[in-house]
């Protein structure tokens, strides 16, 4: 029996495997069906340098495609003029890129054609029947590239795409534009690839009884099939198949020094999003409905892989983190003597136990939906946070060593300029937690609430973004059925960056302050509390609290308000006059902030306790010097 084939092209990344070719591979096993892998990103990665491909797939700017349009002249030919235009339009104005970055991108492309002929001869098609391209972010122009070459040598292999790319209307428009495509899966693929791969090869099953299936009718016109049923039961699917992966890492000489991780799905869909859509939010697609694995098969997974590769770093794949995982997983991961350690998104308005959880679970880093330090631009999110937690979350993480990787965004539909100075002021009083390791303006993502009713939200103008009229050289009615992003304008004529760019500008100089010192707290065996700020800027200063004063800055540990603190047992007898007066005179000193009537202490607690500099020094950044510590009057 012939063979299937799974490929992944460029710029795919290059340290972890493409999950979704491990699932489809490990499931035309379980029926039989003898199936190869194989991750060409290496073989282009050994062409241009792996520094140089690392550069374009996780440097140079992801809205400007370049990865993508690489591999243009490829799959259309080549084009002077549209190319002039790209580079210019694209790359100088658009994006402000250096001669030295543009000449980067260039380079890469030169070597576009070449790598299609290395493909072409270095695989033996004759061994397949059916090819299929995974295609997530910017592979689509070269597999699309690779493909047309394949369809004109081997008319009779079935090629088929797939991935984020080719998810509902997106699919059926390439389809019909690229007749060398045969068929495209739209949506989950674990059980309507595999049902496809036997209606090929089985001329009295018709493909069109396949879910979730584009195909052409026997005219040449593209149809559709309906919805494949998304995957309920995530315990029944297969421990992906990550051999491939490792046996083209080991050919590679750009593998040589990487640090490979391994993909871990636990979960599909967004429990939040199911209930509260993020209005600029496009994940997911037609699959927004939460399913998750149990721990014990999450437990399982984990420990086939690791014994398989022996790989103990893990990417969690999941668009947000199960709560139950809270007391079902995480202390199990805690408790695994295996070397491991994960990233892993999470919603923001996590307690502090929960926090310490993650670290004790080895969950290193997460990715929070923090997005602003606004609450009322995080309302017209509908993010169902607030600025208030979403600092507290950063503190935590840097009490427990967890590293937050966040972006501030500007520029939602709605939002006002006092919400940006505010933010200046929230900025320069939490600049010692970990900054955003992204900024920008918001982006207009297919399957978003802002794309599918922007009339609700005063978004007018929608076309694609420029990039893609250099990638596909289509008309703009089909590019706005293939665009995945895209450009508007503001109903209301505003420009964000009129009044969002002091905090770009606040924001960009946080990222690149080398020294952050910090706020420490630090409990006394008496019941005080020692406040040391080791800002830099200023002189140490040193505060200390006794009786319901610490009671009430510890009480601000996460964010209260003066009511809800004088119930605690240690304020009884504290006027409401007098208590707001002294969190005043914290949110005065820079060692509180506060929102809506709410406070939130500032000072992350350093274990264990004792002699305050000694402390502060465990802590990490700060460490004494001769600096004078002057006293905080609160």
């Amino acid at each position: 029996m012939a063979k299937v084939l799974l490929i992944s092209m460029p710029f795919g990344a290059l340290e972890w495997p493409a999950l979704g070719i491990g699932l489809l591979q490990a499931g035309l096993a379980e029926r039989g069906v003898p199936c190869d892998g194989r991750y060409l990103t290496f073989d282009f990665a050994d062409f241009i340098g792996v520094d140089e491909y690392q550069w374009v797939c996780h440097e140079a700017a992801y809205a400007a495609f370049a990865g993508d349009w690489v591999f243009a002249a490829a799959l259309h030919g080549p084009d002077p003029e549209q190319d002039n235009r790209y580079v210019e339009e694209v790359l100088g104005l658009r994006w402000s890129m250096s001669k030295t970055e543009i000449g980067r991108i260039l380079r890469a492309r030169a070597y576009s054609e070449h790598f299609m002929d290395h493909c072409l001869r270095s695989i033996p098609w004759d061994d397949y029947d059916i090819v299929g391209f995974t295609s997530t972010f910017q592979q689509n122009i070269a597999s699309l590239a690779l493909a047309r070459r394949l369809k004109e040598r081997y008319p009779d292999v079935s090629v088929v795409f797939g991935g984020a790319n080719w998810d509902g209307t997106m699919g059926l428009a390439q389809h019909k534009r690229f007749p060398f495509v045969d068929y495209a899966c739209s949506g989950e693929a674990d059980r309507s690839f595999p049902l496809l791969v036997e209606a090929i090869r089985n001329p009295a099953r018709p493909v069109a009884s396949v879910p979730g299936i584009v195909y052409r009718r026997d005219d040449g016109t593209s149809a559709c099939t309906p919805p494949a049923p998304p995957i309920r039961d995530l315990d029944a699917l297969p421990v992906p198949d990550f051999f491939p992966y490792f046996e083209d890492l080991a050919r590679s000489p750009s593998g040589t020094d990487l640090t490979p991780v391994m993909l871990l799905e636990t979960a599909r869909g967004c429990w939040w999003g199911a209930k509260h859509h993020c209005t600029f939010c496009g994940l997911n697609g037609s699959s927004m409905a939460f399913r998750s694995k149990t721990a014990d098969r999450v437990m399982d997974e984990i420990h086939e892989l690791y014994s398989r590769h022996g790989i103990g770093t893990y990417s969690v794949v999941d668009n947000i983190l199960d709560m139950r995982f809270f007391s079902e997983l995480l202390p199990r991961l805690a408790n695994d003597p295996a070397p491991m350690r994960f990233s892993w998104e999470i919603k923001a308005n996590l307690t502090r136990e929960q926090v310490r959880q993650l670290a004790a679970a080895h969950i290193d880093t997460v990715q929070p939906g923090i997005e602003s330090l606004s609450s009322p631009v995080l309302d017209l999110m509908d993010k169902g946070t607030t600025m208030l937690r979403n600092v507290q979350l950063l503190k935590w993480c840097k009490q427990y060593g967890v590293t937050p990787a966040w972006n501030l965004l500007f520029g939602f539909p709605g939002e006002r300029p006092e919400h940006y100075r505010k933010q200046l002021d929230v900025i320069e009083r939490v600049r010692f937690l970990d900054p955003p390791s992204g900024w920008g303006p918001v982006r207009l993502d297919r399957f978003s609430p802002y794309f599918d009713n922007p009339e609700a939200y005063g978004i007018t103008g929608i076309r694609p973004m420029a990039p893609y009229r250099f990638l596909y050289r289509l008309p703009d009615e089909d590019l706005m059925q293939i665009a995945s992003y895209f450009d508007f304008d503001y109903a209301d004529g505003r420009d964000p960056w009129a009044y969002a760019g002091p905090v770009v500008d606040a924001v960009l100089q946080w990222m690149r302050s080398e020294r952050r010192g910090g706020i420490w707290l630090i409990r006394g065996p008496s019941g005080e509390v020692t406040i040391v700020d080791d800002r830099p800027g200023s002189p140490r200063r040193r505060a200390i609290l006794h009786d319901w004063k610490a009671s009430a800055y510890l009480g601000c540990d996460a964010a209260r308000k003066p009511a809800a603190l004088l119930r605690q047992d240690a304020l009884r007898g504290t006027s409401l006059e007098e208590l707001v007066g002294f969190l005043d005179r914290c949110v005065s000193a820079g060692l509180m902030i506060s929102d809506d009537g709410a406070y939130l202490s500032l000072a992350v607690e350093v274990d264990p306790p004792g002699d305050p500099h000694d402390a502060v020094s465990r802590a990490g950044e700060a460490s004494p010097d001769s600096r004078h510590t002057a006293g905080v009057a609160c």
